[in-house]
């Protein structure tokens, strides 16, 4: 029996993919949340053979629950959930030592089958998404700084809380946002988070 550790802030599709996951004769979801930050007490709990992770969890990020776990159970393999054209986020996942990096829109058999290809040791990409992280090539045109600011600011914070943290003045942090907004032919600061996201550049630090 394969044990799954699933962890999907959907409810819906959660549950969906538990009750697909369990028809399968090999396969059995021994825990199933809804944040990043529960994942690794979780699995030294259950001690399951693998992690299905969304890349997007509230409480703390998929890719940085799956380096936590591979630290923590190397045993237990993580297979990312995620949707396409976030051409940074690839790299990263192989940087996390993720046994797998599929879309979440396969069909059902196909994550049964990387499910059991990651147990197997065998690593699983799904091709479209190697494919984009090497078309792509976008390089991200903000500087460190500017990356900083606009990932602070896609986590809530004004631009007096993010003066705050890190020890800028409050005109400098705002300069910073006006500049990402403009490279990024964004409208406004929530579409420039946007867009940083959706290319992976906020995922991590630096470029």
């Amino acid at each position: 029996m394969i044990r799954i550790l699933l962890a999907e802030d959907m409810s819906m599709l959660r549950g969906a993919l538990v009750a697909l996951l369990n028809l399968e004769d090999d396969l059995e979801v021994v825990a199933e949340l809804a944040r990043g930050d529960q994942i690794v007490s979780e699995a030294l709990r259950v001690r399951p053979d693998v992690a299905v992770i969304d890349i997007d969890l509230p409480g703390l990020d998929g890719l940085s629950a799956a380096a936590q776990l591979h630290d923590r159970l190397p045993e237990c393999r993580a297979l990312i959930l995620t949707s396409l054209g976030r051409p940074g986020t690839l790299r990263r996942a192989l940087e996390c030592k993720v046994s797998g990096f599929i879309l979440k829109d396969v069909p059902p058999r196909q994550l049964t089958e990387a499910i059991r290809a990651v147990v197997a040791g065998e690593r699983v990409v799904d091709p479209q998404l190697a494919l984009s992280a090497f078309d792509s090539g976008a390089e991200n045109p903000l500087t460190q700084r500017e990356t900083e600011v606009l990932r602070q600011a896609g986590q809530g914070a004004e631009a007096d809380e993010i003066a705050d943290r890190l020890f800028l003045s409050v005109r400098t942090v705002r300069n910073y946002l006006t500049a990402a907004v403009t490279k990024l032919n964004a409208r406004n600061r929530v579409d420039a988070v946007r867009i940083a996201r959706e290319a992976g550049w906020l995922d991590h630090h630096g470029h």
